[in-house]
Formats: C-alpha cells, structure tokens, sequence
C-alpha cells in the first residue's frame, strides 16, 4: 500500500483536512499503514498537483483556516485502478524475530522481559481491536463499506491473537531453552 493511496482512501470515506487526516490515521488507518504529519501534508500537494484532490472552497476566507480536500475523478480512477491491480506480499521484516534468531548464537540474555513487554503491548492493542469491534461493528450491519471495513479490523484481531498466542508460547519455551543452553 502506499501512502497516496490511503489518503485517497481516506478522503473518499470524508473530505478532510491535512490535521484532520492525522486525526483519523492515528485511529483507524494508522493501525495497519502509518504516517507523519508532515508526509501526510507532502503527499497533499502532490495529489492536488497531480490532479487528483482539490482543496474545497473555503466558507469564509481567514488566514490561518484549514483547508479540507476532496477526490475528484482522477484520483477515484486512480484508487481503482490500484484497488485492482495484483500486488505480492512484501516479506515480512520483524526485528524482535531477527533478535531470536541471534540469540541462537549468542544468547538469550535480556530476551525474557523484552518478550514480556512485547506481549503486553499486543495484548493492549488485541484489547483495543476487539473494542472497536464491539463499538463500530454491531451484528446485522451487512453494507458493503462496514463489511470491508470490518474485515480488515477482523485482520488486526487475527494478528494480534497470533502475536499473543506465540509470545506466550516463546515466554514458555525461553526457560526450557536456557536450561538447555547453560543459562547463556
């Protein structure tokens, strides 16, 4: 996914402005594809450039107001063209594995309360997840927007549970493989 192509998302869900974008990645689509402030702005003007967002007039001219953006046509066109294109799965990088993988070859030291903290944080956001299930997701709500939506919460639950699980299960096996190991 790129970024161009969430903003556009997000803008066709609602017209917004930079800040307000912000907003509502650090709450929604954040949780899956991040981005900053000032790259979130940068792509703006790209878009507009390239034709595919415009800034909506303002009610009232004030310096200093924000400026709230909308998709034209040729930025739908151009998330459906993506949407519909075969993308491959990137290969997936994780620096806590990367760290175990180490450790097989110079120890364990210190993994046991990082593998800890890792397990709270993912069972914080599985908490999370499963409340913005209960809250924006009640049964029966069968459109086609909150069906998606939904699925792709459901792909963050899935993770999350996976994280949780094997963290818990690594947590058990780390004692068993110092023993093994003489301490190391």
């Amino acid at each position: 996914m790129s970024l161009p192509h969430a903003i556009l998302t997000a803008l066709l869900e609602k017209p917004s402005s930079g800040l307000d974008l912000t907003r509502r990645f650090d709450k929604s689509i954040g949780y899956f594809w991040s981005a900053t402030h000032q790259q979130i702005y940068r792509e703006l003007g790209k878009l507009e450039a390239e034709g595919h967002i415009r800034a909506l007039p303002a009610e009232q001219p004030a310096r200093g107001q924000k400026k709230a953006y909308e998709v034209l046509p040729a930025g739908r066109a151009e998330l459906a063209r993506w949407t519909s294109a075969s993308q491959d799965p990137k290969p997936h990088r994780d620096a806590l594995l990367l760290r175990l993988r180490a450790a097989a070859v110079v120890g364990t030291a210190g993994l046991q309360a990082d593998l800890r903290r890792h397990l709270e944080l993912h069972r914080r956001q599985l908490a999370e997840y499963e409340e913005i299930q209960r809250r924006d997701f009640p049964p029966g709500d069968t459109g086609p927007q909150a069906r998606l939506q939904h699925l792709v919460l459901r792909a963050g639950i899935e993770l999350e549970t996976f994280w949780t699980q094997w963290l818990t299960e690594a947590l058990e096996e780390l004692p068993v493989i110092e023993r093994s190991s003489g301490g190391d």
